[in-house]
Formats: structure tokens, sequence, C-alpha cells
């Protein structure tokens, strides 16, 4: 492997290891509002599309939930795992998260 692919590629490790090493020294209530703005951003976004698919562009529609689910799933999930250990110092928040996991792994069992 050509040495400047090699520096290349460590920066851009380096500059993604870094934001997540900031994310990670966040307390648990900013961590909660970084974790906001994207729900806030693509869960509206999804509604708005199933409103475009039904006003008949259905292939503008389409495009917009499968964008939205995917920034979904590998943005916000991703952002959840790293801020998870922070919000469960939160007790209310810890609280609330057991619960909702006990719920699902009956639901799944049933």
């Amino acid at each position: 492997m050509p040495r400047l692919f090699r520096e290349c590629r460590r920066r851009k490790l380096t500059v993604l290891a870094g934001a997540r090493r900031w994310v990670q020294k966040m307390g648990p209530y900013p961590s909660m509002a970084l974790l906001a703005v994207p729900l806030v951003l693509v869960e509206p976004l999804k509604l708005v599309a199933l409103i475009i698919v039904d006003r008949g562009h259905w292939l503008a529609g389409t495009g917009m939930i499968i964008a939205a689910y995917a920034v979904s799933l590998l943005f916000v999930e991703r952002l959840f795992k790293t801020v998870k250990p922070k919000l469960m110092t939160i007790g209310w928040f810890a609280r609330m998260w057991t619960w909702f996991v006990g719920l699902r792994d009956k639901v799944i069992a049933w």
C-alpha cells in the first residue's frame, strides 16, 4: 500500500475517532440534546414523505422514506450507542430504558 494512501486513511480515521471522543466527553444532558437534534429532523421527515406519497408523488416519497430510514439507521443508531452510557447515568432515563427493554423482550418472547 502506498505511503500517501495510508496517511490519508489514517487521518480520516483519526477525525472520526476524534469526533467520537468529543461526544463521549460530553455530559449526560448535552449528549441527550445532541441525540435529539437528528431525531427532531429525521422523524418528521418520515411523516412528510408519507404525505408526499399520498399526494401521488410515490417515487419522491419512497425515496424520502428510504433516505430517512438510512439516516436513522446509520447515524442516529450509531450516535445512540455512543451516548447511551452517559444517558444511563440519568435516573429517569435509566428507569424508562430498562422498562422499555423489558417490555420489548416480553413482546418478542410472546
